[in-house]
């Protein structure tokens, strides 16, 4: 009888693996994660000096009152000379979060690297406000760019399990009142075809504001037109989709500064004026 085995076997023995001398070829990395490291700006007009730092002390003092549930505070940097200006942009940075906010005037608005310390820029805006997130970002958040149509959206070819996820979101936002815990929708666990993706684009329109969040990776959250309703999702470091959810919630969490943040940013604001003065 033969054997329906080769001998002696192949991918054993020398020469059936690499070469181990050979140069190794890894799988590239993600990067690392940015982290706080103080900003201590130059300024060498002594009167501008003065009026930032004075307008930074109110700021911690703000940060402190709203970490403890006090209602958001703003700044106007309009206010200020433009050395003072200047000096302020210095010590404020750019954060991890980002914002548009579309309507009249469209906002751009960017946390500064002190979370919950936000700068918002505007035709005839120039301004800091302290808060979890800006008021203007949850009073416009679901005004429609694209109509939240629900049913009548376009059927096509290839929907399967959308029309079911509508009805479930729908249902959620409808019932949902303020201060309650979110509602998450992982699309990342559920059967669907790229037709159901684009139905529930469409049924669910879009809002007017699309947050971005980058850390390690980076986070995508837009308003949908449907109240309440946000979409939700995280890309590794390599851009890769890895979690694709819908969340029925006032604001998701992840562009939110807790409390704790917000005292922390007190500290910090104030560990840059020491330096300063």
């Amino acid at each position: 009888m033969v054997s329906p085995f080769t001998l002696p076997p192949t991918g054993f023995g020398p020469g059936s693996q690499p070469d181990p001398d050979g140069e190794l070829q890894y799988m590239t990395m993600p990067s690392g994660m940015r982290t706080y490291s103080p900003h201590i700006p130059e300024a060498g007009d002594i009167a501008a000096l003065a009026e930032a730092l004075a307008l930074l002390a109110e700021m911690a003092a703000a940060c402190e009152v709203v970490a403890q549930g006090a209602p958001p505070v703003g700044f106007d940097l309009a206010a200020l000379s433009p050395a003072a200006r200047r000096v302020m942009a210095d010590a404020l940075g750019q954060g991890e979060v980002s914002m548009k906010l579309r309507g009249l005037p469209a906002v751009m608005v960017q946390e500064s690297v002190f979370a919950g310390v936000w700068m918002l820029l505007a035709a005839d805006m120039d301004m800091v406000e302290i808060a979890p997130v800006p008021v203007l970002a949850r009073t416009r958040a679901h005004l429609p760019h694209s109509p939240a149509v629900g049913v009548l959206a376009r059927r096509v070819a290839g929907l399967a399990n959308a029309p079911a996820i509508l009805a479930e979101l729908v249902d959620k936002s409808r019932q949902y009142q303020t201060g309650q815990m979110a509602h998450v929708v992982n699309l990342s666990l559920l059967p669907h075809t790229p037709e159901d993706l684009d139905w529930l684009a469409e049924a669910l329109g879009e809002g007017a504001v699309t947050i971005l969040s980058r850390g390690y990776g980076n986070c995508r959250v837009t308003a949908c037109a449907q109240p309440h309703v946000w979409k939700v999702q995280f890309y590794n470091s390599m851009d890769t989709l890895i979690l694709d959810t819908y969340e029925v919630c006032d604001m998701p969490e992840v562009a939110l500064a807790a409390a704790e943040d917000l005292a922390d940013s007190a500290i910090r604001i104030r560990d840059v004026i020491g330096a300063m003065q």
